[in-house]
């Protein structure tokens, strides 16, 4: 965003949500990464759903269609690009965007090369639930939004409005912009995206209203319908400097990056993956699988591929 994630992780999230027991990469690597010669991959997986739904395709496929032995594990945003610079994990699936790390790892060192564009654009941003914004209209332009503190008050959050947000791990704007717009709201963490979900939920249920750090592409809001508030428009640059942003989040497209030797030496392995490419309706598809209908990964990428056939051949190397 950079998924605007202080790397968006949590352990516990990714095997909640997964079930698949993926090793925590922050502390050791994949015994498969960077073997070289031998027919194996490592993917590093980040804990929201919709990058669970990319590599749990991206497996299925390379395990099944070309016979691969695939390792996926869990890792943080920014450390999951030290690991792919150091061979630890051989592909990021979907990066919302880190140009510092770009800069030295792609640019710089040279140890990371773009993978192609994942196909999907990503956007944060500040959302209220429909029912709200339909009753008080008013409350979707952020200059309204201390006249809606009260409203938006809860035991955590201080007497101030709450503003919920996922992980701690999430590299967002919120605080600041919380700080520079003058906004009578406290940023409140639940956890991670698996907790904020029920909060949502249990919200959207009782009709209360909200607002929400929240992201799109997202399978959620097909069942809770939500409308962004709308935030000073982004400007290039206007989020160079993370303790003065005061300006909405960008639209992101979602890109790929290949550990470079995995890239150029991976053979059918990386070039698949840098044909990966499908759509946000694809996306959600499998993460509501995996998400709401509490199919395993596997189980969810199988049924997908069964249905898609002519999207995932041309994924294929020739």
């Amino acid at each position: 965003m950079r998924r605007r994630t202080i790397a968006a992780a949590t352990a516990l999230g990714l095997l909640a949500l997964t079930g698949c027991g993926a090793a925590d990469m922050t502390k050791q690597s994949s015994p498969y990464a960077d073997a070289r010669g031998a027919r194996t991959v490592t993917l590093s997986v980040q804990s929201w759903v919709g990058a669970q739904a990319d590599a749990a395709v991206a497996r299925y496929l390379l395990e099944h269609e070309l016979g691969y032995r695939v390792d996926t594990v869990q890792i943080d945003e920014v450390p999951a690009w030290d690991a792919l610079s150091q061979g630890r994990v051989d592909a990021i699936l979907e990066d919302w965007g880190h140009p510092e790390q770009e800069r030295r790892y792609v640019e710089e060192k040279k140890t990371i090369a773009p993978g192609g564009e994942l196909g999907v654009t990503g956007h944060i941003g500040w959302f209220v639930p429909t029912y709200f914004a339909d009753a008080h209209p008013d409350v979707t332009d952020w200059k309204n939004l201390n006249a809606y503190a009260d409203r938006l008050r809860t035991a955590e959050s201080g007497g101030k409005g709450q503003l919920l947000d996922g992980s701690p791990s999430y590299v967002t704007n919120d605080k600041a912009l919380v700080k520079n717009l003058h906004l009578d709201y406290q940023v409140v963490f639940s956890g991670s995206e698996a907790a904020q979900i029920t909060q949502i939920k249990q919200f959207a249920k009782e009709k209360k209203p909200f607002l929400t750090y929240w992201y799109k592409p997202q399978w959620l809001f097909e069942q809770v319908p939500m409308t962004e508030v709308k935030l000073p428009a982004y400007e290039a640059g206007c989020d160079a400097d993370p303790e003065k942003v005061a300006c909405a989040y960008p639209h992101t497209p979602l890109r790929k990056f290949l550990n470079a030797r995995f890239a150029e030496g991976g053979g059918r392995a990386a070039a698949f993956l840098k044909n990966f490419c499908w759509t946000t309706r694809a996306q959600n598809e499998v993460a509501l699988m995996i998400a709401d209908q509490k199919l395993s990964p596997e189980e969810a990428a199988e049924r997908w591929v069964r249905k898609n056939g002519p999207t995932w051949r041309a994924w294929l190397p020739k």
